[in-house]
């Protein structure tokens, strides 16, 4: 599809301040990976960059604190940029359009929300920690218990994704297949963001991040595991309920769709979800958008 067709609402949950600067881990991937320069084997940052930066604050500060979130060189002046334009008064918005213009990013990105919302990760043991130090610091080891958003209820959907939502020329929505309670529920419980979604004209499609019972990337199969959930596209399904109306589960979890249509109401599309190539994720993304174009005709005649 054109990429002025195409706007991505980014989780802004796993913001957090490091030595001083304004860090969006989920905005910058879905930013990098847009501009062609994201690091593929890594998983975040930049493809290439350097480490002076990091091995300089180490000699500065043997055994401090700070080296457990590394920051290449060239990422950092992301975070430098970000943090200057807030400091003056900027909108997270604002400095998302900025830096995707400089770097050539078509598609309209927007965080979330512009206010300030922390995921903070319960633990089974006790206590919490915020997300970054749970994810990076702690490699997702501590059993969890549950998940709080800390600032979410004086938060406020970004002014530009409500106007998305109400666009009458919205064709779809599409939940990405993304960790459901750290990557997705900041962005949903953000208050009016359901309603918002479920006033659209569009429908909303969610895409299974769980594949034949495992996790491809992340610790979403290790959170249901703990949360007391099977390990299962259905429980993902489940957790959409009365907003989703259709489900993209992968071609090899297809047995499950009858039990997802039959108990959640929902009409599922069972494709091949696991992206290795270009032309698998083109598959993925059209088998998305066709179950949701499907779903607009009947919400169009009625019907669903």
């Amino acid at each position: 599809m054109p990429p002025e067709a195409l706007a991505i609402a980014a989780n802004t949950g796993d913001d957090f301040e490091h030595l001083g600067l304004h860090i969006s881990p989920d905005l910058d991937t879905v930013m990098y990976t847009l501009a062609g320069i994201a690091d593929r084997e890594r998983g975040w940052g930049i493809a290439g960059d350097t480490w002076r930066f990091m091995k300089q604050l180490r000699r500065y500060r043997p055994g401090n604190e700070d080296g457990w979130f590394a920051l290449g060189d060239r990422d950092l002046a992301t975070h430098i940029h970000r943090a200057r334009r807030l400091a003056e008064g900027a909108t997270l918005s604002e400095v998302t359009g900025e830096l995707c213009r400089r770097l050539e990013v078509r598609p309209a990105l927007l965080p979330m929300s512009d206010d300030p919302v922390r995921t903070m990760v319960q633990l089974a043991s006790g206590g919490e920690l915020p997300f970054q130090h749970y994810f990076v610091r702690e490699r997702c080891e501590p059993a969890v218990r549950g998940f709080r958003f800390n600032g979410i209820e004086q938060a406020r959907p970004a002014p530009q994704l409500l106007e998305w939502l109400g666009d009458s020329a919205l064709a779809a929505i599409i939940i990405c297949p993304s960790n459901p309670f750290v990557s997705v529920d900041p962005v949903l419980n953000i208050p009016g963001m359901r309603d918002a979604m479920r006033a659209s004209r569009a429908p909303v499609v969610a895409v299974s991040p769980i594949v034949g019972g495992a996790a491809l990337k992340g610790p979403a199969a290790k959170m249901l595991r703990e949360l007391g959930l099977p390990v299962s596209a259905a429980a993902v399904a489940a957790h959409y309920r009365g907003l989703a109306a259709g489900f993209v589960l992968d071609a090899g979890d297809a047995k499950l769709a009858a039990d997802i249509e039959g108990e959640l109401g929902m009409t599922t599309r069972a494709a091949p979800s696991i992206m290795r190539t270009l032309a698998e994720r083109e598959a993925l993304a059209r088998a998305a958008l066709d179950l949701a174009l499907e779903l607009r005709g009947r919400k169009r005649t009625g019907s669903l």
